[in-house]
C-alpha cells in the first residue's frame, strides 16, 4: 500500500518536465554512486577506506534527500529549499573532510579541518536564513553567506591546504587535489549563483528562472557529489596499487 503514492507520483511526472526528470536521475545516479563508492571501498588499502566510507555517504545522504526532493517537485512544483539546505549541511563538511584526510599523512592539522567546517556552515546557514527567514535582507545575507565560501576558497587554493598539497612528493595527490580544488572553485560556484537568482534582489533574478535553477541544482548536484568521489576513489585505488606493487 505504501508503494501506491510512489507510484502515482511518478505516473505524473510529465513528458516535458525536464526538472522533474533530473529530481528522478539525480536519485537514481547518486544511489549508484553510494553502492559503487561501498563496494570499492573493499579494494582499497586501509589508510583509503575512511576516505571511500565518506564519498558513498555524501552521494547516500544526497540520494535520500533527492527522494524526497523530487515528491516536493511533483506535488507542489515548488523548489524544495529545505531539503536541499539539509542535504547541504550535511554533504559540504563531509567534502571539506575529504580534503583533510587527503593531507593528513602530509602533516595536516586537525585545526584545517575543523576551519573548513566552521567555512561551510557560515556559507550554508546564512544562505538558508536569506533564502527563507530573512527574503527581504537576502543580499545582507548573501553577502555574509559569501564569506563563509571565500574561506573555504582561500584555504584550497592558497592557504595551509594549498600548501600542503604543493610540498607533497606524490604526483597522484597532487593530481587529485587540483582536481578538487577546481570542483569547488568551479562546481560549488553554482550555489551562490542560485542564490542570486532566487533571492529578492538578486543581481540574476530576471536572467535565470527558479524552475532553471533547479535543474542547474540537480545537474551540479550529481556532478560534485559524484564527481568528488570519483577523485577519491582514482586516488585510493591508484595508491593501493602502487603500494602493492613496491612490496612484491
Amino acid at each position: 500500500m505504501n508503494s501506491l503514492p510512489n507510484l502515482l507520483l511518478f505516473a505524473s511526472l510529465s513528458p516535458n518536465d525536464y526538472v522533474g526528470f533530473t529530481f528522478f536521475t539525480g536519485y537514481m545516479s547518486m544511489l549508484a554512486a553510494s553502492i559503487f563508492f561501498f563496494f570499492e571501498r573493499q579494494r582499497v588499502d586501509g589508510k583509503w577506506k575512511t576516505s571511500m566510507l565518506i564519498a558513498g555517504l555524501i552521494t547516500f545522504i544526497a540520494a535520500v534527500h533527492y527522494f524526497y526532493m523530487r515528491d516536493v517537485w511533483l506535488t507542489t512544483g515548488q523548489s524544495p529549499t529545505q531539503f536541499r539546505y539539509i542535504d547541504w549541511v550535511l554533504t559540504v563538511p563531509l567534502m571539506c573532510v575529504e580534503f583533510y584526510l587527503i593531507l593528513r599523512a602530509f602533516g595536516a592539522k586537525v585545526g584545517l579541518l575543523w576551519r573548513m567546517i566552521a567555512y561551510s556552515l557560515w556559507m550554508l546557514v546564512a544562505g538558508y536564513l536569506g533564502e527563507t527567514v530573512y527574503r527581504d535582507n537576502s543580499v545582507l545575507w548573501g553577502f555574509i553567506s559569501t564569506i563563509g565560501y571565500a574561506g573555504i576558497l582561500y584555504e584550497v587554493w592558497l592557504g595551509s591546504a594549498r600548501k600542503l598539497a604543493n610540498n607533497s612528493d606524490d604526483p597522484k595527490l597532487k593530481a587529485a587535489f587540483s582536481a578538487l580544488a577546481w570542483f569547488v572553485l568551479v562546481g560549488w560556484a553554482i550555489y551562490p549563483i542560485g542564490y542570486m537568482a532566487i533571492e529578492t534582489d538578486g543581481w540574476l533574478r530576471n536572467v535565470i528562472s527558479v524552475r532553471n535553477m533547479d535543474l542547474v541544482y540537480n545537474i551540479g548536484d550529481a556532478v560534485n557529489k559524484i564527481g568528488f568521489g570519483l577523485v577519491i576513489y582514482s586516488l585510493a585505488i591508484g595508491s593501493s596499487r602502487q603500494e602493492a606493487q613496491a612490496a612484491a
